[in-house]
């Protein structure tokens, strides 16, 4: 029926590769918890590694949490996002780089995340951008691990 049709044949392909790519989409979850691995507030887990298209939903399973991005730790060409105190927040990974997160009332603290989308490309902008020393302490084994995970492909 479709040889009569080619048109329609075309368009049903057209239609079917757009939307394949969302459909193996993956959704990350990230807990914001007052005692996490490391014995103090944190993002559990604190690194992920995900692909152009993935989610991560930051869920706020103890109170008094937000997530939000570290500027100057973003792709370029991505939207930052600013999730409100206590609501899950759910980010579209849009673009390849390293996604640096914080919660801002534990900033201070050392509450950060870092998101490995694809290539690191803005690896040594990330690494340049001033953290507080606790969170410094927490983001550098993170950066050290997408530097590795890039080095490894």
């Amino acid at each position: 029926m479709l040889a009569k049709f080619p048109m329609i044949g075309l368009a049903a392909g057209l239609a079917a590769a757009l939307v394949a790519p969302a459909a193996h989409a993956t959704n990350h979850e990230i807990a914001m918890v007052n005692i996490g691995s490391s014995g103090a507030k944190a993002f559990e887990p604190a690194f992920i590694e995900a692909k152009v298209g993935d989610t991560v939903t930051f869920i706020p399973v103890d109170k008094g949490f937000n997530a939000e991005v570290i500027p100057g730790m973003l792709p370029l060409g991505a939207r930052g996002f600013k999730g409100e105190m206590n609501r899950p927040v759910t980010v579209t990974l849009t673009q390849e780089g390293v996604w640096g997160v914080k919660s801002m009332p534990y900033f201070g603290m050392g509450m950060v995340a870092l998101i490995q989308v694809g290539t690191p490309v803005n690896l040594q902008d990330a690494l340049s951008v001033p953290l507080p020393a606790r969170a410094q302490a927490r983001m550098e084994p993170m950066l050290a691990q997408a530097m590795q995970n890039y080095q490894a492909n």
